[in-house]
């Protein structure tokens, strides 16, 4: 024990595991034994004389500042736990006991390092809250945050990044931190996508941290990666944090891919399979939407009903698979010529609806009309043939043409059906006056 005398009980005091230290009435080290060393990193000849606080956390320094406070008062202090900084930067959990010593104005304290059981326990509530929180997430952002969180009480961490291909696997971004984007960390991401290994690499200039990141793993392959970056100057990281590590990326791919899962069925249950489009289902509830905000704004709103005139004849004599292209087609130009905040949905067959919303004149519904029919009666090209269809729509308008779903629609749908028989009158009348041999009963009977 280093006082400046060395009499054989402070020898044997030396010998022991726990650190012993000896501390005067304004906290500074009198004296230490020789498990100071090892336990704080510290030289025993570096402690002497130095304020005892000065290595206690920031966090834990006003309790045991308290606790300090009643030894000296004659309260006796058994397995007291705080927290200890090392000469290496990394922090020691310390269990220790203390006394006052009135004769002789000092308190003497023995120290036991816990790190180890701290750690385990640590990391098994980390583990635990980890796979909970995975299990739970119904959001990938606040589950990122709450990870990033959790590691953070175990490691050093500077930086934290997700980084996630598509589900096409064609383009990797960052998904966490999705305001702050490091090139650097995007480059090792996509290195250890490429590799499909956990990386580790020390940084190349002093204030650099050290990188080490995992890939995010699942059935369907790897699907990203999980990247650490320690402050700069600490001791880095190793196997340990490797290992817990690819823990976290476990569950955070499980979790990524539950997301996933689940966002394709609720896709699915709301759009149309061949088209993508939304379904009756989806249009009836952004409908509903729309008509309670215009409601409050007393704004217009539209429906347009469509049907592909002819359709069938398309199925008969091209095949099924060019109906099918057809259809794809449609939708495709018919997302192309309204606004993103329009819904288009297909409701069955070759019918079609696109609800405007937030119109500010009943002029605009007949416009964006012209537009479809104008964007529609291209041709295109199909195994086959070159069919140009055009198409009969109706308009109804909120609320001067019914204020309910129902209404609208049964009114869109009338107007859609009026048209159609007006365009085959106007196709049956352009037939008969191409055969004028025919009388006028034998053109309405043929």
């Amino acid at each position: 024990m280093n006082n400046g005398n060395h009499p054989p009980l402070v020898k044997i005091v030396d010998l022991l595991m726990d650190a012993i230290c000896v501390v005067d009435v304004e906290g500074r080290f009198l004296a230490v034994s020789a498990a100071c060393e090892r336990i704080f990193g510290y030289r025993p000849e570096e402690l002497i004389g130095r304020p005892m606080i000065e290595l206690v956390a920031d966090e834990d320094r006003a309790r045991t500042l308290q606790a300090a406070r009643e030894i000296m008062a004659g309260e006796p202090k058994l397995n007291f736990e705080n927290r200890y900084r090392r000469k290496d930067g990394r922090y020691a959990d310390i269990q220790w006991s203390a006394c006052w010593l009135e004769s002789d104005g000092v308190r003497i304290a023995v120290a036991r390092d816990v790190s180890a059981r701290r750690r385990a326990e640590r990391l098994q509530a980390a583990l635990y809250a980890i796979s909970e929180a995975a299990h739970a997430a119904s959001d990938l952002l606040a589950l990122f945050e709450q990870i990033r969180r959790i590691i953070g009480e175990l490691l050093p961490v500077r930086g934290f990044f997700v980084a996630l291909r598509d589900e096409r696997g064609e383009r990797l971004t960052l998904a966490y931190p999705s305001s702050a984007e490091s090139a650097a960390a995007v480059e090792l991401c996509a290195q250890i996508v490429r590799s499909r290994q956990a990386l580790l690499q020390a940084g190349v200039q002093p204030d650099d941290g050290c990188w080490l990141g995992v890939p995010l793993d699942c059935q369907q392959g790897v699907i990203g990666a999980l990247l650490l970056e320690s402050p700069a100057g600490g001791t880095g990281y190793g196997e340990q944090e490797r290992e817990l590590l690819q823990f976290v990326s476990a569950q955070v791919a499980t979790a990524i891919e539950r997301k996933r899962l689940y966002a394709r069925l609720a896709h699915a249950a709301q759009h149309d399979a061949l088209t993508g489009l939304a379904n009756r289902e989806l249009l009836s509830e952004r409908l509903q939407g729309a008509l309670a905000r215009a409601r409050r704004s007393g704004q217009l709103l539209a429906l347009l009903y469509l049907d592909l005139d002819d359709f069938k004849r398309v199925n008969d004599t091209l095949g099924h698979a060019a109906g099918d292209r057809l259809l794809q087609e449609t939708a495709r130009r018919l997302l192309q010529t309204v606004r993103a905040s329009d819904t288009v949905a297909r409701i069955g067959g070759d019918e079609f609806v696109v609800l405007l919303e937030g119109i500010l004149h009943a002029e605009q519904a007949p416009q964006v009309a012209e537009k479809i029919r104008a964007a529609l009666g291209r041709p295109l090209e199909l195994a086959g043939g070159a069919p140009c269809m055009l198409p009969s729509i109706g308009i109804a308008l909120y609320p001067g043409d019914g204020e309910s779903e129902f209404e609208l629609l049964r009114q869109a749908d009338a107007a859609m059906y009026a048209v159609k028989q007006q365009r085959a009158a106007q196709r049956a009348a352009a037939l008969g006056a191409a055969a004028p041999g025919r009388t006028a009963g034998e053109s309405a009977g043929g």
